[in-house]
């Protein structure tokens, strides 16, 4: 067919006229279907529909969407979207997936009932004898089924899934059981269920930092799109607000937003409302004490080592492993301590191997290298295949004994007592933010190695200058 066609001309005054719009364009039909409550949408309401009619016409196919309680997300991602997507896209599937049955039944209930209320202008409706609370069919070929999350998902398939609202309580995202179960469920049953070229919505509030969210984040999977929206801004906000600035003063001013911060307290609030999930804060090392200095030049009186902890599986598409992490740290004449470098890496056993033989050139033969010697035969066989790899260097292997924070005790003394610098380096960032978090960090691989480096020069040189702290200062 031309260009300019009687054909073309008629689709043309159809996506112009009122309706031809409104099931064109995401935004038209929300405001259609918002009039009689005498709601429209807020900026950041705005912000949201223009990247789901984004993922709707297929230029991303994953969208992960974070966002305040009480932003209104679930009702125009939940709600409204579903009604809109069908539209679009009339004969697929859709599965709505919430932490309970009884909530994504909800979702389902009021889409189903936008849909009856506003189907002329949709264009379609639902079949009357398929109305059921989770599972219903519209006129055109659409599909809608309503899941809780692990719900069996047997014989069922889909072109967009909505995942909303997947974790229950604060209580629930801290269980590491918990969030595993959740994890392997959306890997190995939910994203099973998708169909060529489907399209997947991530709705939540951020609860943890190793929450769903946060594990498909550390995933580095460059098809997940983020939006997100803090309820104060941060410097680059997406809207472009100042830093300060609330999500939706019209319904919760900066005055409102700040009693519920005071009443929450700062790690609920960071994560909830901010959506910057951080540990319960860490009872041990005291980050701030510890002070960052321009290179410096050992001494000969200085004592310098390089400890290790050691991982050996590489980072996929689909894990997060723990670190390989080797801590450069150095003891003065007058004892001070000086955290020269870290060095970090996921990798193969073979990429670890390198990088550890790699580094000890690097380092040079005056600095002693240390190494865990984990229990049984296999422990001495390793020890004993790195001693004939690294011949010429003094190497120090040790077994760990006692709890990973007794065993820390000693360094965060001294970084405490303003005993400890770090080299500025680009590693400093990984290596606070670790610190600060333990032991309830998601990692703990820097801390491991700082500890050992600690205690070989405990072992290996004269004892550490005294610390008197005052009784229960700790």
């Amino acid at each position: 067919m031309t260009a300019g066609s009687s054909s073309d001309c008629r689709r043309l005054d159809s996506n112009h006229s009122p309706r031809g719009r409104i099931r064109y364009n995401l935004y038209d039909w929300t405001i259609a279907a918002l009039r009689l409550a005498e709601q429209r949408p807020a900026r950041h309401h705005r912000l949201l529909l223009a990247e789901l009619e984004a993922l709707a016409r297929g230029r991303f196919d994953r969208l992960m969407i974070s966002m305040p309680p009480g932003s209104a997300k679930s009702t125009y991602t939940s709600v409204l979207f579903p009604a809109w997507w069908f539209t679009r896209h009339p004969r697929t599937s859709v599965i709505a997936v919430s932490h309970t049955l009884a909530l994504a039944q909800q979702f389902s209930r009021r889409t189903r009932e936008t849909i009856a209320s506003y189907g002329s202008l949709l264009g379609y409706d639902l079949l009357t004898a398929n109305r059921g609370s989770g599972h219903w069919r519209t006129t055109s070929g659409g599909e809608y089924t309503a899941l809780g999350v692990r719900g069996a998902l047997t014989g069922r398939r889909a072109d967009l899934i909505i995942l909303d609202d997947p974790i229950r309580s604060q209580l629930e995202a801290d269980n590491q059981r918990q969030r595993d179960t959740l994890w392997e469920w959306y890997r190995s049953s939910l994203t099973t269920r998708l169909k060529p070229q489907a399209r997947v919505i991530l709705v939540m509030t951020r609860w943890h930092e190793d929450d769903l969210g946060g594990r498909l984040i550390a995933t580095n999977d460059d098809r997940w799109r983020q939006l997100r929206l803090p309820a104060i801004a941060m410097p680059d906000d997406r809207l472009g607000r100042i830093p300060g600035e609330p999500l939706w003063p019209e319904w919760e001013d900066l005055e409102a937003l700040t009693r519920k911060r005071l009443a929450l307290g700062e790690r609920t609030w960071a994560a909830l409302f901010q959506q910057s999930p951080r540990p319960m804060e860490g009872a041990l090392f005291k980050v701030e004490c510890l002070s960052s200095v321009e290179a410096t030049t050992p001494t000969p009186e200085s004592a310098i080592v390089r400890a290790w902890d050691l991982a050996a599986t590489a980072a996929t598409s689909s894990n997060d492993p723990d670190w390989t992490a080797g801590v450069k740290l150095m003891r003065t004449a007058s004892g001070h301590y000086v955290i020269l470098d870290v060095i970090r890496l996921q990798g193969s056993p073979w990429q670890v191997e390198e990088l550890i033989h790699s580094t000890a050139r690097s380092d040079g033969l005056m600095v002693r290298i240390g190494l865990p010697e984990d229990p049984g035969q296999a422990g001495k066989s390793q020890v004993t295949y790195f001693a004939g790899r690294l011949a010429g260097y003094r190497l120090s292997p040790s077994r760990e004994t006692g709890s990973k924070l007794t065993r820390a005790m000693g360094i965060a003394s001294q970084i405490e007592a303003n005993n400890v610098s770090m080299i500025r380096g680009n590693w400093n960032r990984a290596f606070i933010e670790e610190l600060r978090d333990f032991p309830f960090g998601r990692k703990d691989d820097q801390v491991d190695a700082l500890v050992r480096a600690f205690s070989m020069l405990i072992d290996i040189s004269e004892p550490a200058r005294r610390i008197t702290l005052p009784h229960f200062s700790r």
